[in-house]
């Protein structure tokens, strides 16, 4: 009897609830190791950004005069604690926040071409910024170092506002919500225009200048408010992820789900519109970063809003950074304004995300 064959034991057919769960783990990994990617990314762009410039300054005595700014010559003092360090990291603060911003705009409309600078936002902030330079116009109280920058965070918030009462009140589709951002966009742009067709030589120059987009005009009292801002409103952002993916599935499933739709675009647009104008206001117009960095967090990270969020905060501050480089790079001597660098490299991908949709279509 000991010589016959035992019976083969049953193999238990896998569960199919740990195997989701097992491979659930292994994305959220993976997702994590590219956020952390782009983080490291983002850190050696800043070291680069801080170490390129006209000043002839080695990078080991840069960082010498970063730690011990007691032992440096003024000259040098100056050149690394009120430009060099301010400007590289505005560049991150402003990309993260227009790429926060375009990542929200996009879900609340549910368009993939939505950005702050395609509705409207940028070219009311130059608006704005065009009245207080060339005409002089602007709130009472401000202080000279603000006009500029208030004038145009006001119209930028403006803008905004009209776009959330016709997404509202007048119950229109993100198709329509995106054809009246599109209107305003050529609106201010026309009155842009006019203003600079009256303007003297010397307010013309200055506008044109601010336009064209630049982190050269950063204060360490701006980088404090757009970083300090930017910081809250990002901490609201990520408490409503998991509505924004929701919303991604459409409206009426959003709202079977128990989501407030008008309540979570309402949020979203007041969100968007601090940080698109506050970074507008303080370094002109940055076009496209809006656009081009939440479509790579899309691809990278997927539609899960814990990660995608944060994902377009950190690849909008890794183009902007890689950008400011470039622009002091490009010509020796020279710093190339930053939003003509963006623009460059923008309008390719837009044009490739236009053919892409049409080709689905």
């Amino acid at each position: 009897m000991s010589d016959l064959p035992t019976p083969a034991r049953a193999v238990a057919p896998p569960d199919p609830v740990e195997a989701l769960q097992v491979a659930y783990a292994a994305m959220v990994r993976r997702r994590v190791v590219l956020l952390a990617v782009l983080a490291v990314a983002i850190l050696v762009s800043l070291a680069l950004d801080f170490s390129v410039g006209p000043s002839g300054l080695s990078p080991w005595h840069l960082l010498h005069i970063l730690l011990h700014p007691e032992t440096a010559p003024p000259m040098e003092r100056v050149i690394v604690w009120q430009i060099r360090l301010p400007y590289a990291l505005m560049a991150v603060c402003v990309g993260a926040a227009l790429g926060l911003a375009g990542a929200e705009m996009q879900t609340v409309l549910a368009n993939p071409l939505a950005s702050p600078f395609t509705l409207g936002v940028s070219a009311a902030a130059a608006f704005g910024a065009s009245l207080a330079i060339v005409l002089g116009w602007h709130l009472p109280g401000i202080g000279e170092s603000w006009l500029i920058a208030t004038n145009a965070f006001v119209f930028a918030v403006g803008s905004v506002g009209l776009l959330d009462v016709v997404s509202h009140r007048r119950h229109a589709s993100t198709g329509t919500v995106v054809l009246f951002g599109i209107a305003l966009v050529f609106t201010f742009q026309a009155l842009v225009s006019l203003i600079q067709f009256v303007a003297n030589e010397d307010a013309l120059q200055e506008l044109v200048f601010w336009t064209m987009g630049n982190l050269t005009r950063t204060t360490w009292p701006k980088l404090g408010l757009l970083a300090g801002v930017g910081a809250v409103v990002a901490a609201f952002s990520f408490r409503s992820a998991w509505s924004l993916t929701t919303l991604r599935m459409g409206e009426k499933r959003a709202a079977s789900l128990g989501v407030n739709v008008p309540q979570i675009r309402r949020a979203a647009l007041l969100r968007i519109s601090l940080l698109s104008a506050l970074a507008v206001a303080f370094v002109g117009i940055i076009g496209f970063v809006g656009l081009v960095a939440p479509h790579i967090a899309r691809r990278l990270l997927g539609e899960d809003h814990r990660f995608y969020l944060p994902g377009s905060m950190l690849a909008g501050a890794l183009i902007l950074s890689l950008s400011s480089t470039v622009a002091r790079v490009l010509a020796p001597g020279v710093v190339v304004p930053t939003g003509i660098v963006t623009a460059l490299v923008g309008i390719p991908f837009f044009v490739a995300i236009v053919l892409r949709r049409q080709g689905m279509s």
